[in-house]
């Protein structure tokens, strides 16, 4: 099994930070399949104020440009997908267009 750890801040907006969350207690059944069919087996997000901590844990198939092969012949990721950077923005350092930033382990005990 696959572990990885990926962050993204919001927007600092607390209308628009309610909306987001909102949208995740009820994700798509399409973007439920999108993730599960890549190989994720588990899929966690965390928040702290603006910036959040995606986990996931996937099957040893599992990458990173599968599942952006995936998502682009998807066009209901992709609605979601925009839909979602009405309130999301780059962390500092993300390549241009990059979302999710994949975090460098540095301890596990």
């Amino acid at each position: 099994m696959k572990k990885y750890c990926l962050t993204l801040d919001l927007i600092d907006d607390e209308e628009l930070i309610t909306e987001y969350e909102a949208h995740h207690q009820n994700i798509w059944p399409e973007i439920k399949d999108s993730i599960t069919s890549s190989g994720i087996t588990n899929m966690e997000i965390y928040r702290l104020g603006t910036r959040l901590c995606m986990l996931i844990e996937a099957n040893n198939d599992f990458t990173f440009s599968k599942k952006a092969a995936m998502d682009a012949d998807n066009q209901k990721v992709q609605e979601w997908e925009d839909l979602m950077w009405k309130y999301q923005q780059p962390i500092k350092g993300a390549l241009a267009g990059e979302k999710w930033v994949l975090m460098d382990k540095i301890f596990q005990l």
